[in-house]
């Protein structure tokens, strides 16, 4: 009797397909290898079949059929070499779960050496009820189709294993040779290829980058990347979705040792495992006649070509080819997002629209005939098609130019097939250049010298700017950073700290455009000029008012010296905020005197000062809130610290006017959010109530204030004159609507997730089961899901961290 760690024989027959490895490579692989040796990757080159799917009038190669359905017409054709010597059974199987055996009119066999071809081929339907499909390829042997049948019925278990992490592997198999191709594709005489294309490549396919790889020369780079290739595919969300088929609770001791530790899962991913797993799966009733052998699938339009990670058996026990089909799943659609910061120009041909979040656009078929749809802001609108291009980030706008018609900004999104079902991608904003000529927002003279200077020119396309450059007098051209803003804005700097008065000239360039676009601008001397200086009694600071204020070093009032602290301009007007140092603070009311303000040129100037009334200030004493009544069929949150105010909301809050201050009916309160403008302002009888000359009561609806206003909330206390100091007062934030809360019955499961669901869900940042957030689950911004996939509650409850509020986590019991 042999050991159990002795090597043992993997040696396949000699001869193999005319399209599989020759007898020579055959023989080098039939080496022998120890039993608890690492699987070999699915290098080998097996049969291919030849695969169709109709759904209802449309028929599609397997190539773009993600997922099949119950009614789908399957035909499968086995596509072997026309001096094929060997004979083959071709067996097809539905499952429906793991202890649930199939019934017999769900398995098919054909015998691929008939000459009749509706002998030869499968020509299936899948019954109701239907989960899984494999397929399987085995050597002619009298009794083949009992044995088969037999194992499929006897231990489905197996078999509905095998199908899901193949198609994982699968699928995970497609995005590596997508990335190994574009990497071996390059071309070494372009030195920077690689350090920009690989990391666009990584990100698209989600495959891991050695970016130490792309320091080293030239000729290394390529090589290194594609290193430890089993190791480089990262899990992808969507992927795992679509071969997530198991059902029923698995039964059989091999299956239930495949899922733990210490059999491989949770150290190799599906791509690399799946041949340790299945065949540990498999090993459990193979037998003296049969053994099983998994193959992973590249499918090329109708083709499905099938990988090995070892030479089949010819002799018994005879391999047993396994092949996973599409689960019978609905179709899933990728959650696919735009990347573009900013318009994207189409000026020129092969425009990019960035996107991300599903790998399988850029390395299978499964999204087909896609295009954009382009929206003119009259309502034209034409299709274009586009190519998914992994090396690029996105999909490449192709075909003719637009119609004329199809310029300035308009709006375009992505749209086509996922498989059978429609599938729409995210939005864009394109723009294309109109020839009509760049506007200048505010004054074309307001260019001041010894300064920077913003310019913001309007146009239809500013994406589409290729470089600005200016020039003045007899200097030479220099260039100018820009941004788009606002859409339909660009806006640059023109730098005249050293320049002289007179013409500036900017020339902006189109991308593809011949030559570029003149504009001509007027730089103006101007003098500083010193308009006022707003001061309040007991104030640390002040504000000074007028033009060329960035010239100001310091203003010194009686002993109370201020320096600058932020310039602002306001159309015409700078306004300099001053601040005093040493903590002084400005003198009593109606105090006069005279400021003396220090320029950088060494020149000051003197101005009439007055100190005005103190600003009236009061204390919050008090707060409480009450949270509306919750919607129809949603459920309610815990609100946890009073500073939160909900959208539905009320908050009742009492303030205490300063030492030796009184409330009268003229006193008002005016609420904003923090760096806006006044949202509210609160009077006698109108929100506020006085309690007595030195305490008031005010109460501020969440509902009357703006629409879209959120977060922080401050307020200030406004007398006959003047207003006080903005103070903190509570965070409003909009509340999602949740509706169910739905998890499975094993509660001991803690890693299987729950199911939020509900409307508004964007406005969730994140998602924990404990109240620290040690582990949360992002929700990503913009997210128009009315469900989310949310971990298990540890104390029965769910906690929700608000975009609105992300510092006071809400909870869902």
């Amino acid at each position: 009797m042999k050991d159990a760690d002795s090597p043992r024989s993997t040696c396949a027959p000699a001869r193999l397909f005319a399209r599989t490895v020759p007898l020579a490579l055959a023989t080098l692989l039939c080496t022998a290898a120890p039993a608890q040796a690492d699987p070999a990757p699915f290098e080998l080159t097996g049969p291919d079949l030849r695969i169709t799917v109709t759904r209802g009038q449309q028929t599609l190669p397997i190539a773009q059929v993600p997922s099949l359905a119950e009614g789908d017409r399957i035909s499968v054709h086995a596509a072997l070499p026309e001096d094929q010597g060997l004979k083959f059974l071709l067996v097809s199987a539905f499952l429906r779960g793991a202890t649930n055996p199939p019934p017999k009119n769900w398995i098919a066999i054909a015998d691929t050496w008939k000459s009749k071809e509706k002998d030869k081929a499968l020509t299936l339907t899948v019954p109701k009820g239907a989960r899984q499909m494999v397929v399987l390829m085995v050597p002619d042997t009298n009794g083949a189709e009992g044995a088969l049948v037999d194992a499929v019925r006897g231990k489905p278990g197996e078999f509905v294993r095998a199908s899901q992490d193949l198609n994982q592997a699968s699928l995970d198999h497609s995005r590596l040779t997508a990335f190994m191709g574009a990497i071996q594709a390059q071309d070494n005489t372009g030195p920077e290829y690689l350090r920009a294309v690989a990391p666009v490549l990584a990100r698209s396919l989600s495959i891991k980058l050695n970016e130490d790889c792309l320091s080293k020369v030239i000729e290394m780079q390529a090589s290194c990347l594609l290193e430890n290739k089993e190791s480089l595919v990262l899990n992808d969300v969507h992927s795992s979705s679509l071969a997530d088929t198991l059902t029923g609770t698995p039964t059989d001791l091999a299956l239930q040792l495949s899922a733990t530790p210490e059999a491989g899962a949770g150290y190799y991913s599906a791509y690399i495992g799946v041949a340790r797993d299945i065949a540990r799966i498999f090993g459990a009733f193979s037998n003296p006649q049969f053994g099983y052998l998994p193959t992973l699938s590249v499918r090329r339009d109708e083709t499905m070509s099938l990988l090995l990670n070892a030479a089949p058996s010819f002799q018994k026990p005879k391999s047993v080819m396994v092949t996973a089909l599409p689960a019978i799943e609905a179709d899933i659609p990728p959650q696919l997002r735009s990347t573009a910061k900013a318009p994207v120009c189409i000026a020129r041909p092969g425009a990019l629209l960035p996107v991300e979040g599903a790998p399988l656009v850029f390395s299978t078929a499964f999204a087909h005939d896609m295009k954009v749809k382009i929206t003119t802001a009259s309502g034209q609108t034409i299709d274009v098609p586009v190519t998914p291009r992994a090396d690029k980030g996105g999909y490449v706008i192709t075909g003719e130019a637009l119609p004329s018609a199809f310029t300035g900004s308009m709006r375009a999104q992505l749209h086509g097939l996922w498989g059978f079902a429609p599938f729409e991608g995210p939005e864009f904003l394109l723009q294309r250049p109109d020839g009509n000529a760049w506007k200048v927002t505010g004054d074309a003279d307001g260019l001041v010298l010894g300064r920077d200077n913003e310019v913001v020119l309007e146009s239809a396309a500013p994406s589409c700017v290729e470089d600005v450059t200016m020039q003045q007098r007899n200097g030479g051209p220099k260039a100018l950073e820009w941004k788009v803003r606002d859409g339909n804005r660009l806006a640059f700097t023109v730098p005249l700290a050293k320049a002289a008065p007179g013409a500036v000239r900017v020339e902006l360039r189109y991308q593809g455009a011949k030559g570029p676009e003149t504009l001509s601008l007027r730089a103006r001397a101007e003098a500083s000029r010193i308009d006022g200086f707003e001061l309040h009694a007991g104030d640390t600071e002040g504000e000074l008012t007028g033009q060329r204020l960035d010239q100001v070093q310091s203003l010194t009032l009686g002993e109370i010296e201020f320096k600058p602290d932020g310039l602002t301009r306001e159309g015409a007007v700078d306004r300099l905020r001053l601040v005093a140092q040493g903590g002084a603070k400005a003198p009593d009311t109606g105090t006069a005197g005279k400021a003396v303000i220090a320029l950088a040129d060494g020149r000051s100037l003197s101005l009439p000062t007055r100190i005005a009334a103190s600003r009236p200030q009061a204390e919050l004493i008090g707060r409480t809130v009450y949270p509306g009544p919750s919607a129809p069929g949603a459920r309610s949150l815990e609100l946890g610290s009073g500073d939160l105010l909900p959208d539905n909301g009320e908050l009742v809050f009492s303030i205490k006017a300063a030492p030796g201050e009184r409330f009268d009916t003229a006193s008002t309160i005016e609420i904003a959010t923090t760096g806006g403008p006044v949202a509210a302002r609160l009077s006698a009888g109108k929100g506020l109530t006085l309690e007595s000359q030195h305490v008031m009561v005010a109460r501020l609806k969440a509902a009357d204030l703006p629409a879209g206003t959120f977060g922080p909330l401050r307020f200030r206390l406004v007398g006959a004159d003047t207003a006080g100091d903005w103070k903190p007062l509570a965070t409003l934030a909009r509340l999602p609507r949740i509706e169910n809360l739905a998890c499975a019955d094993n509660k001991s499961d803690a890693a299987t997730p729950c199911t939020l669901s509900g409307r508004d869900l964007f406005l969730i940042g994140a998602v924990s089961a404990e109240r620290t957030f040690a582990q949360p689950v992002a929700v990503p911004p913009g997210f128009t899901g009315g469900s989310l996939a949310v971990p298990r509650p540890v104390d029965g409850k769910l906690y929700l961290r608000l975009r609105d509020a992300p510092e006071d986590p809400v909870a869902l019991s």
